[in-house]
């Protein structure tokens, strides 16, 4: 067993040595693994060569962009991937029911129950959850303020947030999505891995993560206060009766626009794609180790 550690990890600053900390817990827990530390680009390469070499469960320790670089990595092979989630927000480890505390997660970990679950794809790229629109332009300029601003991530994204509020763009999409084409302005799609909750206080949860599905969500062109009044009705669980907004569950989707290129994200990490896009499931292509009885 080996896990990747993300270097800069969330975690890192209450456990303080962490990568000590994950290896006390194995051990304790009777098991002897390797851990290496590494961030950026070098993430997928350290994926990769432990998919080459002889490790039988592959440990994604970090938040959702780095579960899915080491994801992509596991997915389609005999491996198993496990999960420390030490990110901000935890949506995989969160619909797989796992437990968002270290110690719970290396318990998880060590107890080895393997499910099979469904990965996403679009243009080869692995994900657990994708969007156009309003949330890879913010990503983007989260990064570029940044830079100018020499601040922190959070008031970067505040500031990013509010830029992509006052431009407000819209995408014009054609969807091919069960036989036939959709044609949209719309400030976003979503597309995620099976079909997400979107009423209540769950919304943005799953129930399953092995039905073979891709959802797809996007309103019409609404502005800035159609897009709180989706937003609010959801919450008050009468997104059915929202006229602006509409929901897909199915195997595929191809996605063109008027453009070359798009800015995509993919579990929080944004990229330029060329077009078209071809989203689609890989059902039950990943080994991961769960929570007894967790999935399904």
């Amino acid at each position: 067993m080996i896990v990747i550690l993300n270097a800069h990890a969330g975690a890192a600053a209450k456990f303080g040595n962490l990568q000590s900390k994950i290896a006390d817990l194995f051990g304790a827990a009777g098991l002897n693994i390797e851990i290496i530390s590494v961030a950026g680009k070098d993430m997928s390469a350290a994926a990769k060569r432990a998919v080459a070499e002889n490790h039988e469960t592959i440990v994604a320790a970090g938040g959702d962009g780095t579960v899915n670089t080491v994801a992509a990595e596991v997915a389609g092979t005999e491996k198993t991937l496990g999960v420390l989630p030490l990110g901000t927000l935890n949506h995989f480890a969160k619909d797989l029911h796992l437990s968002l505390d270290l110690e719970g997660a290396v318990r998880t970990i060590a107890e080895g129950n393997i499910a099979s679950v469904d990965v996403g794809e679009v243009n080869g790229r692995v994900f657990n959850n994708s969007s156009l629109g309003i949330y890879p332009h913010i990503v983007h300029r989260r990064v570029v303020e940044q830079m100018r601003l020499r601040i922190g991530k959070r008031p970067a994204y505040i500031w990013a947030t509010m830029h992509a509020f006052r431009r407000f763009p819209f995408l014009d999409l054609r969807i091919e999505v069960e036989g036939k084409t959709v044609k949209r302005e719309t400030p976003f799609l979503f597309v995620g891995n099976n079909e997400y909750e979107l009423t209540g206080f769950r919304i943005g949860a799953r129930r399953r993560l092995d039905t073979g599905k891709l959802g797809l969500y996007l309103t019409h062109r609404v502005g800035r206060w159609g897009l709180i009044r989706v937003a609010f009705r959801a919450l008050l669980g009468h997104l059915s009766q929202e006229k602006d907004f509409e929901a897909y569950l199915v195997d595929e989707a191809f996605v063109e626009a008027h453009h070359h290129l798009i800015l995509v994200a993919t579990d929080g990490e944004v990229k330029w794609m060329e077009l078209p896009l071809h989203y689609r499931s890989r059902p039950r292509d990943l080994r991961v180790i769960i929570r007894r009885n967790s999935v399904g």
